[in-house]
């Protein structure tokens, strides 16, 4: 009899354990880890477009601007075209200052704290050739 309550004792320690490992280990884990996505600023063809020209991701997601083709670029946020409209939004996910060399970058993270909706941005020296991409963000 006491063996048995031995081998239940000793049974019984050793799932505790288990369970407080796996639990302590979902506690860790995110529930959704973010993403990276990347923009090419020039097409590989060389044509004045961001590649996406669109893209969609969630809060929390960076987006990597990555000068590709026909230098000088940037990214510049409508202040009419993001959430609300809000100027100061749109200021803080610009990026004015231009890239030269190929493979130059920046990137933007859409924090948590974001407005879900549709992000419009231009190119400052090729907007007139009508480089614009748009983000959307989805809760």
């Amino acid at each position: 009899m006491k063996f048995i309550a031995s081998i239940l004792r000793s049974l019984s320690l050793a799932l505790l354990t288990v369970v407080l490992v796996a639990s302590s280990f979902m506690l860790v884990t995110p529930s959704a880890a973010a993403e990276t996505f990347t923009v090419k600023m020039g097409t590989d063809k060389g044509a004045l477009k961001y590649e996406p020209s669109e893209l969609t991701v969630k809060p929390g997601d960076t987006v990597k601007w990555v000068n590709n083709k026909l230098a000088p670029h940037n990214a510049v946020f409508d202040d009419k075209q993001v959430p609300g409209g809000d100027k100061v939004l749109a200021k803080k996910l610009s990026h004015k200052q231009l890239l030269f060399s190929p493979g130059e970058s920046f990137e933007v993270t859409f924090g948590e704290d974001m407005p879900t909706g549709d992000y419009a941005y231009y190119c400052e020296p090729h907007r007139g050739a009508g480089m614009a991409g748009k983000i959307t963000v989805q809760g």
